[in-house]
């Protein structure tokens, strides 16, 4: 019997759970859609979503509480700045998940996981302005 086992493993240790959480939760909140396996996704909807409640919050102690987890200033301030305010009439449900079919390499399901009123123009932002940024550095020289 499952009793009381309420989470995947996902072949990992626990650190390197909390690490995958972290990183994949920072990547969602920067880029606003994601694509990786179904399990990981369907076990990162209720983190990612209980951080957008911290959020909407807003204080001192909530915004603690996400650096805890997120461990980037940067998705810390995304998070309090414009998702925050972004869902503070929305009574949860922030998050969609979409099947995209299955890895070619493993056969692995996939999934596309997103924000329900994400930015379209959010996604590879940080990566463009970095190649740009790069591009001007190089026309200087």
């Amino acid at each position: 019997m499952r009793h009381a086992r309420g989470y995947r493993r996902l072949n990992r240790t626990h650190e390197h759970r909390k690490a995958l959480w972290a990183n994949m939760a920072g990547s969602l909140i920067e880029h606003e859609q994601i694509k990786t396996t179904l399990p990981k996704a369907k076990e990162l909807r209720p983190i990612v979503e209980k951080l957008i409640t911290l959020g909407k919050r807003g204080d001192l102690h909530a915004r603690r509480q996400a650096a805890a987890q997120l461990k980037e200033d940067q998705y810390v301030t995304k998070l309090f700045d414009v998702l925050g305010p972004r869902y503070a009439e929305r009574q949860g449900g922030y998050i969609r998940i979409m099947k995209a079919g299955f890895r070619y390499g493993d056969m692995a399901p996939m999934a596309i996981i997103e924000f329900v009123d994400r930015d379209v123009d959010a996604k590879g932002a940080a990566d463009k302005a970095r190649v740009a940024a790069e591009q001007e550095l190089a026309d200087d020289e």
